[in-house]
């Protein structure tokens, strides 16, 4: 997730599109949905599972990625750039500062190989 002028844009990680392997669908939250932290409001699917995508902060969805609809393995191509997932503006800016910075979330992953 990246903050950007008070939009959070939200998506997956490499490490979780490599574990899910190739996504074939997805759902999306609505814009104009309020959501809270740790909400489940999207569903990836692959063809090993299907997963919930929970939202790290609370506020309101204004953008939904229309291009995941016709291309969900964008997704597995580039999951930090156009394969995002949804837009929100948060509520409380302030939580996004509980949230790990890449660097935390390398070193929580090497910690749990």
């Amino acid at each position: 997730m990246r903050l950007d002028a008070g939009t959070a844009t939200v998506g997956i990680t490499e490490h979780a599109q490599s574990a899910l392997g190739d996504i074939v669908f997805v759902e999306l939250p609505e814009a104009g949905r309020e959501v809270a932290a740790g909400e489940d409001c999207a569903v990836v699917e692959s063809v090993k599972a299907a997963s919930d995508v929970y939202t790290p902060l609370s506020g309101r969805v204004s953008e939904a990625n229309a291009a995941l609809a016709g291309d969900p393995a964008l997704i597995n191509r580039d999951p930090a750039g156009e394969g995002w997932l949804f837009r929100l503006v948060p509520a409380d800016p302030s939580e996004f500062d509980k949230l790990l910075d890449e660097a935390a979330y390398a070193a929580l992953l090497a910690e749990s190989a």
